[in-house]
């Protein structure tokens, strides 16, 4: 048997291993739908009422985008309108109380501030985010790095 001939019946071999092992993983596997096939309808769950609380939510990582503490379902935003700025922009938040927008929505991608909000910061919903209140969809095991320094210490301390 020559070397080509050997490569391409090892080739064949661990394509067919790995065809097999991920045809038996993927039995195992149960997505969001449950046991329901994919060529099923299910009813959707009702849509989940948003938190609407204003209170704000502590952040899970180093820069991640606030979420919203109110609902949003009717505002408007458009080329044109922007009825999250009639709250948080710099000329409503003493009379509205709201947070003011980052100054990092003033500046442009060279770093420079403008009097208004930049065009690429300008739709809040890209990044900000309403809650809804409804129970995780997967288990969450994350620990920010205050927490685990945390423990790391009292663990030495001991």
């Amino acid at each position: 048997m020559t070397q080509d001939n050997r490569r391409f019946a090892f080739a064949v071999a661990l394509a067919a291993t790995l065809i097999t092992v991920s045809t038996a993983l993927a039995a195992e596997l149960t997505g969001l739908r449950g046991s329901t096939p994919v060529d099923q309808e299910i009813a959707p769950p009702p849509i989940p009422n948003e938190v609407n609380d204003d209170k704000r939510q502590s952040r899970n990582y180093p820069e991640q985008p606030p979420v919203i503490p109110h609902q949003t379902r009717d505002y408007q935003i458009t080329l044109n309108a922007n009825k999250c700025l009639t709250c948080h922009s710099r000329q409503f938040t003493a009379q509205s109380q709201a947070p003011m927008i980052s100054i990092t929505h003033f500046m442009d991608r060279d770093g420079q501030i403008l009097a208004s909000v930049t065009p690429r910061r300008y739709f809040c919903t890209q990044c900000h985010v309403s809650q809804a209140d409804t129970p995780p969809l997967v288990e969450n095991t994350f620990r920010d790095i205050d927490t685990i320094i945390g423990a790391e210490r009292s663990e030495g301390s001991q």
